[in-house]
Order: C-alpha cells, then structure tokens, then sequence
C-alpha cells in the first residue's frame, strides 16, 4: 500500500530525493513519515508532519539536511535528502500513521500502523 522509490549509490555530499507513492489509497486520515534501518541497527526515525500537517518534525541527526514534503494531488510524500553522509546508509521506509496519534509518540514507529518494503540508500565516503 505504500511504496518507497528513489534509493541508490550516491557519494557524500551527494543529494537524493525519495518518494512514498500510495497507489489506489489516499491515506486521508494518516500521517505519513520517513524511518531507516542501518546494518546491525534499530529503525529509527527520521522525518515526519505533525498531526495537522503544519509542521514538520526531523531527527536532530538530519535537521537542516533532510526536508520532508508532500503533494497532495500526486499522493506523494518526498523525503529530501542534502548533503548526504556515509552514516546516513540505510533502508529507508516509508510509514503511515494514524492523525489522531499525539505528538509525543509521533517518533515512535510503533505508532505507525503501515510500511512500505524500505528502498535503500548507499553513501560512500
């Protein structure tokens, strides 16, 4: 139901930009956000909006490099990423949660309720 695009081999301070496409659901009652998994590592959160969409929340390893957007005519979330560190190689997921979800929790990937297969994202130093 969600589906990640756009991974690949970059070198760092590189650019990329991913994409979660929603094909045949709109998830108008869900909040979409961006985790990754790094080798050996837990999922961690990256990115997401806040419960009403005006704002926009960033894990303090990405803030100021990573930009989390939407397009709403295209059921499209776009995660994009600047300035591209070899830590930042992972499998990158989209994930979908519901609007009613508080803030405190909105980092948590418990609270996301559906993921996409993860595309994957290569930084070479």
């Amino acid at each position: 139901q969600l589906q990640a695009s756009g991974g690949g081999l970059v070198q760092a301070g590189d650019s990329l930009r991913l994409s979660c496409a929603a094909p045949g659901r709109t998830f108008s009652r869900y909040i979409r956000g961006w985790f990754r998994q790094a080798p050996g590592k837990e999922r961690e959160f990256v990115a997401t909006f806040s419960r009403n969409g005006g704002s926009t929340y960033y894990a303090d390893s990405v803030k100021g490099r990573f930009t989390i957007s939407r397009d709403n005519a295209k059921n499209t979330v776009y995660l994009q990423m600047d300035s591209l560190k070899p830590e930042d190689t992972a499998v990158y997921y989209c994930a979908a949660r519901s609007a009613s979800i508080i803030t405190s929790e909105l980092k948590r990937a418990l609270s996301y309720d559906y993921w996409g297969q993860g595309t994957l994202v290569t930084v070479s130093s």
